[in-house]
């Protein structure tokens, strides 16, 4: 392993550990004596965004020639889905005390995130020539 990947599954490893302290900011603020806030919704955004990173960075560091690229295509990919998802998740089960216009707005981003991503990977299958599939 050379010392392009160590860093990148370094990177990797730190991502995916912050993004799940965000992501469980609820449940793990004050037991870890951080400012507890009375809506976890920014800290647990910021959670997902960073996990998303982490994805990227691992997609980078198992890349193979021809594959989708975990800091390109990849990376903006594994970022919106787990942005996207979590915010699902808010809008779901967060008990969020917030006007239509608010929930209407943070749903269309949702879905948004959601369909962008999935038309990349979409357009990344289909447009890879038959012998690299």
């Amino acid at each position: 392993m050379n010392k392009k990947s160590i860093t990148l599954i370094t990177d990797a490893v730190i991502n995916y550990a912050l993004g799940i302290l965000c992501i469980l900011y609820t449940f793990l603020a004050e037991p870890l004596g951080i400012p507890i806030i009375k809506n976890a919704f920014y800290p647990n955004i910021l959670g997902a965004v960073l996990f998303g990173i982490g994805i990227a960075l691992t997609i980078e560091f198992y890349r193979k020639k021809g594959e989708m690229v975990g800091l390109g295509l990849g990376g903006a990919v594994a970022i919106n889905l787990s942005g996207g998802f979590v915010l699902i998740m808010w809008l779901i089960f967060g008990d969020l005390n917030i006007p239509f216009k608010g929930q209407f707005l943070l749903w269309s981003l949702a879905i948004i995130l959601v369909i962008i991503s999935s038309v990349k990977i979409f357009i990344n299958r289909i447009s890879k020539p038959l012998n690299q599939q």
